[in-house]
C-alpha cells in the first residue's frame, strides 16, 4: 500500500473511532461580529467556541436546544479583555435566553438592560431542564427597571450550574434561582467570586423546592450547593417597606424524595449593609461559616422559618458586626435549628455588635458536620481590587472588582 493509501486508510479508522465514541470529529473555533452571529450559533457542535468580536449586539442571545458534551462543552466567549462585546436589552425578549442547553459555558460579556423589564440571563419557564451550564466573567447592569428584573434567573430544573467572576449592579434582584412555587429546583450548583451591589430586592435567593422531577441526568444523591467569596452589598438601592428583602435567601430542600439531604455550604463571603432587613435569611440544611457580616443599620443573620423550617444548621467561625442581631434562630414547629453545634474542640471568640451597640462576646464551637473538604478562607482573604483594572486572584482569573481573593 502506498502513502497515500495508508494515510487514507488510517484517517478513514480515526473517523470511525470518533463516531462509535462519541468523540467531536472536527471542534472549531469560529469568530463572529454582531452581524453574523445569530447565524454562526445555529452551527455550533460539542467542543465548538464562538468568539464574539467586541461591538454592541442587539438581537440577543438565545441558547436553545445547544448540546455540549462533559468533555467537548459548547464555548460562547466575548473579548477577555479591551473593548467588550455588549449586548444591549430589547423588549420583550430577555438578553441570554436559555432553552433546553447542556454544557454551555458562556463567558466575558457585558449585559447592558437598558432600564427594559427583561432578564439579563433566564433559563426560560417553558424549558424542559437546562444543565452544566457555566456563566463566567459576566457584567450586567441596567436591569433596575423593577424589582422582578433580574440579572441571573432560573425558571426550569437547573443543576451544575456554574456563575463566577461576575459583576451585577443595580438589578431589581441579582440572582433568582429557582421559581416561587417550589416547581423549578436549582442543584448541585456553584457560586463563586462574583460582586452583587445595589439590588432592590435580593441580591441572590435560591427558592425551595417541591419534591423533584424525574429527569435524565438530574443528581438523585445527596449534594451540595456551594456559594462562596461572594460580595454581597444592598448599601443603596434598598426600597424598604413591605417589598424590603435580605441580601442572601436560601430555601428549603425537597421535604421528601431525591434531595432532602442536599446541604448549602456557605463560606468565605462578605455580606454588607441591609438598612431594612437581616443581611442572611436561611432554612433547610446549611453549613454558614468563616463569613463576615457587617450591618451597620440592622440585623446579621435570621435562621426561621420561610416556606418550611430550619433543619440542620452549623453556624460557626463567622465574624459578625451589626448594629441589631448579631444572630437569630426561631426553629419552628417541625425542626430544630443547630447553631453553632459539634464539640468544643477548637473554640474561639469573635465579636458583634448587640442590640444596644455595644460589644458582645460569642463562642463559636468547632462544627462536627457540614463541612467540605475544600479550603476554605476566612476573612483575612478580604481583598479589594481596583475598579479601574483588573488584577488577578489566587487562582489567576482577572478581577475588576472588590471581592474576596
Amino acid at each position: 500500500m502506498d502513502n497515500f493509501g495508508l494515510k487514507h486508510c488510517c484517517g478513514a479508522s480515526l473517523v470511525a473511532i470518533m463516531l462509535v465514541f462519541g468523540l467531536p470529529t472536527c471542534a472549531a473555533v469560529k469568530e463572529a461580529g454582531p452581524e453574523g452571529y445569530r447565524q454562526a450559533l445555529r452551527t455550533l457542535q460539542p467542543g465548538d467556541t464562538l468568539r464574539l468580536q467586541a461591538g454592541v449586539y442587539r438581537e440577543g442571545l438565545p441558547l436553545h436546544r445547544l448540546s455540549g458534551t462533559a468533555d467537548a462543552p459548547i464555548v460562547i466567549e466575548g473579548p477577555a479583555d479591551g473593548p467588550a462585546a455588549v449586548f444591549l436589552a430589547r423588549a420583550g425578549h430577555n438578553t441570554v435566553s436559555i432553552v433546553d442547553a447542556r454544557h454551555v459555558t458562556v463567558r466575558n460579556l457585558e449585559l447592558d438592560g437598558a432600564n427594559l423589564p427583561v432578564d439579563g440571563v433566564k433559563c426560560e419557564g417553558h424549558a424542559a431542564w437546562a444543565h452544566h451550564i457555566t456563566l463566567e466573567n459576566l457584567t450586567i447592569h441596567g436591569h433596575g427597571n423593577n424589582q422582578q428584573t433580574v440579572g441571573i434567573s432560573t425558571k426550569c430544573p437547573a443543576w451544575n450550574w456554574v456563575i463566577r467572576d461576575s459583576r451585577i449592579v443595580g438589578a431589581g434582584t441579582g440572582i433568582y434561582l429557582g421559581n416561587s412555587d417550589g416547581s423549578a429546583p436549582f442543584v448541585a450548583g456553584l457560586i463563586e467570586h462574583n460582586l452583587i451591589v445595589d439590588t432592590q430586592g435580593y441580591n441572590l435567593q435560591i427558592k425551595h423546592q417541591k419534591p423533584r422531577p424525574e429527569l435524565p441526568g438530574m443528581p438523585d444523591e445527596p449534594g451540595t450547593t456551594i456559594i462562596r467569596h461572594n460580595v454581597f452589598s444592598k448599601e443603596h438601592g434598598e426600597p424598604g417597606g413591605p417589598m424590603a428583602r435580605p441580601n442572601v435567601l436560601l430555601g428549603h430542600w425537597p421535604l421528601a424524595g431525591p434531595g432532602r439531604d442536599d446541604y448549602y455550604q456557605v463560606y468565605g463571603n462578605f455580606f454588607y449593609d441591609n438598612p431594612t432587613e437581616a443581611l442572611f435569611q436561611g432554612e433547610g440544611n446549611i453549613a454558614l461559616h468563616h463569613n463576615v457580616f457587617w450591618n451597620p443599620h440592622g440585623d446579621a443573620v435570621r435562621i426561621q422559618p420561610h416556606n418550611d423550617v430550619p433543619k440542620e444548621i452549623v453556624a460557626a467561625y463567622n465574624t459578625v458586626l451589626a448594629k441589631g442581631a448579631g444572630r437569630g434562630a426561631q426553629p419552628g414547629r417541625a425542626g430544630t435549628a443547630h447553631a453553632n453545634r459539634g464539640s468544643q474542640r477548637g473554640v474561639r471568640c469573635i465579636t458583634h455588635r448587640g442590640n444596644q451597640g455595644r460589644q458582645q462576646r460569642e463562642r463559636i464551637p468547632r462544627p462536627s458536620r457540614g463541612f467540605s473538604d475544600q479550603a476554605v478562607r476566612t476573612a483575612g482573604d478580604i481583598r479589594p481590587t481596583a475598579a479601574a483594572g483588573p488584577a488577578e486572584s489566587a487562582q489567576g482569573r482577572p478581577r475588576r472588582f472588590a471581592t474576596l481573593a
